[in-house]
């Protein structure tokens, strides 16, 4: 029995050990974990808590203003109305858009829409139902909100362009971001963020977006906003300052008309542009209240293009404002002088074919000031027969014709100045003499923008410096655009006394009396303007046409008229500004052209904005901004 007693104590006192040192390693175990987890892993646990408890948001900052270089606002941010719904607080949504629809414009797809964001998002999830409200939605639907359950107001902000269709090829337009621009900034995945789509708010983007801010919010377990903890706000966009004297570019504007074309005006010294209009025009505003899938195929098919900037993407012939370049390529190859003649009868022959004067009993004797001043055909064909294509396209290239110009805007284009070398490697065939003589009055292959033709006149203006055109005078807080006015511009290597005959002839356009643009010469003392004219055709006129005499602009469908130029400079001492003027289909330079381009540069001149101190203006509170 004792022994029976002894051997079961014995395995009792094995099995307590057992547990015992079983329940020691499993709590040794659990102690092992406990501190892995509480000290080992407590900041790593910590954070993954916080990110279940707090939501952190971005904020979306203001886009800072766009300024004329007087301070006047050319795009700034207004208060934007936008009326949401909660569905969590509406027992009926469809009833609440019905009462809704009553007070405010809800179309059936509109409804549609909402309907379906709602059935996407959770129930405390705010919806739009519609933006761009005006004070009178407002204040009827804040009347009627005990019957408009779940619904609210917020205001955000919306782009504004003060000047409407004055600036909207210079500033383009703001427009949500797509899904192809999409980078991998949070921002640009905000609801109702937009970035700039063209012009300078496309430009200079970036300096204008600001940084966006950060609110710091108590979520339950189901993502529902119970308090707002902390808030950061957002750091507005830069302001970004313009060349541009609004008063100027109105001005334009209304000088052009219903004409189609455009208008710059350049500071000689500097390339500041002052100007920079063109036909027709858009409502920027427009495009960020968001266009018809209508309105915007009208815009894209109107065959007066009222998208494009005229000014940098639109290329034409020069006609005969091209006509000091191969001057001055005549003089620096020494084959002329200023009193060089040849006979003009009208016509020139050159093998088989045969090359008309605009003047058709010819201007007889014809030097070089004449035949810039009269702008004769003759006189041209004979200079190029002898300095040939690429001593013309070399000059060209010196004043910033057949190249981009290094602009403040996207969408510029480089033009054309044919070379032998460019004939053989663009079409394919072997450069023949007759272009060479199409090329010297402007025609032919040769294409130019406004901007390249009113940066040539300002290159001969101010004596051969290169300067070159731009818009951003400075963006506030940034010293990235700092000092362009001030900049040394290199001499573009044309002798000096060649420019001083050139401008000389110049001047003999719109102050001889028998100049082609005397008609429209500045009669105001100590305004003379020197310039040149230009008609350029858009088509061949047959042999057939000319002796039936169909010539006439007016005969003729819009898009088969002649485009009308005038480039210029004044005053004609001391040149401080230069113009280029382009009506396209217009007919004849002198008569459509060149008074517009005088009135401008009286208005201009007697404003002179490159000589006045650029004005300060303060900028309120963001968040309260209410023919030849």
């Amino acid at each position: 029995m004792l022994n029976r007693k002894g051997e079961r104590s014995r395995m009792f006192s094995r099995r307590a050990a057992i547990l015992t040192g079983g329940k020691f390693v499993l709590l040794s175990a659990l102690i092992g974990r406990m501190y892995h987890l509480q000290v080992t892993e407590a900041d790593r646990f910590q954070l993954l808590a916080e990110e279940n408890r707090i939501n952190l948001r971005l904020l979306s900052p203001d886009r800072g203003h766009i300024l004329d270089r007087f301070g006047v606002p050319l795009a700034i941010n207004q208060q934007n109305y936008q009326v949401l719904v909660k569905s969590e607080n509406t027992p009926d949504i469809k009833d609440t858009l019905k009462k809704l629809g009553k007070l405010i414009q809800l179309s059936e797809t509109d409804n549609e829409k909402i309907l379906n964001e709602v059935s996407q998002s959770k129930q405390f999830v705010p919806v739009l139902i519609r933006e761009f409200l005006n004070w009178e939605d407002v204040a009827r639907i804040e009347v009627n909100a005990p019957d408009l359950p779940g619904v609210f107001i917020q205001v955000g902000s919306k782009r504004h362009y003060p000047k409407g269709e004055a600036v909207f090829h210079l500033l383009g337009y703001v427009g949500a971001v797509s899904a192809k621009q999409q980078t991998g900034d949070r921002l640009l995945e905000l609801p109702g963020f937009r970035i700039g789509r063209s012009g300078v708010e496309k430009k200079f983007d970036l300096a204008l977006r600001g940084q966006a801010g950060s609110s710091q919010l108590e979520v339950n377990a189901l993502g529902r906003v119970i308090r707002e903890i902390t808030r950061t706000e957002g750091q507005s966009g830069e302001t970004l300052i313009l060349t541009i004297d609004s008063s100027l570019q109105q001005a334009a504007m209304e000088a052009l008309g219903d004409n189609t074309g455009s208008i710059v005006v350049l500071d000689v010294d500097t390339g500041a542009t002052m100007v920079q209009a063109s036909t027709p025009s858009f409502d920027p505003n427009s495009f960020v209240d968001g266009l018809t899938e209508a309105e915007w195929k009208k815009l894209v098919d109107d065959e007066k293009a009222p998208l494009r900037n005229k000014a940098i993407a639109g290329e034409y012939a020069p006609g005969s404002t091209f006509k000091m370049i191969v001057a001055l390529a005549a003089l620096e190859a020494g084959l002329i002088n200023e009193k060089t003649k040849y006979f003009c009868k009208g016509s020139i022959t050159l093998g088989d074919g045969k090359f008309h004067c605009w003047k058709t009993a010819g201007h007889g004797e014809t030097n070089l000031r004449k035949g810039i001043a009269q702008s004769c055909d003759v006189y041209f064909y004979e200079l190029s027969r002898r300095v040939g294509i690429d001593r013309i396209a070399n000059m060209a290239k010196r004043f910033g014709l057949g190249q981009l110009l290094e602009i403040d805007m996207p969408g510029s284009r480089p033009g054309v100045i044919p070379t032998k070398a460019w004939k053989n490697a663009v079409i394919g065939s072997p450069w023949v003499q007759g272009e060479t003589l199409l090329t010297a009055i402007g025609q032919g292959f040769v294409l130019a923008t406004p901007m390249q033709l009113a940066t040539m006149v300002a290159r001969i203006a101010n004596g051969g410096k290169a300067i070159t055109p731009y818009i951003a005078r400075d963006v506030i807080t940034d010293d990235r655009l700092s000092g362009r006015a001030n900049k040394a511009h290199a001499d573009i290597g044309v002798n000096k006394n060649h420019i001083k005959i050139i401008k000389k002839a110049m001047a003999a356009v719109t102050n001889s009396q028998w100049g082609t643009a005397y008609r429209a010469r500045i009669m105001v003392p100590g305004m003379g303007m020197g310039g040149k004219t230009g008609t350029s055709q858009v088509r061949r006129i047959s042999q057939t046409e000319r002796d039936k005499g169909i010539l006439k602009n007016e005969q003729l469908p819009w898009r088969h008229r002649d485009h009308a130029l005038f480039v210029g400079f004044a005053p004609i001492k001391n040149p401080r500004y230069a113009v280029s003027v382009v009506v396209e289909h217009g007919g004849g330079g002198s008569a459509v052209a060149a008074p517009i381009a005088r009135d401008i540069m009286v208005a201009t001149l007697k404003r002179d904005p490159a000589g006045q101190a650029p004005g300060a203006y303060v900028i309120e509170s963001r968040t309260n901004d209410r023919g030849i």
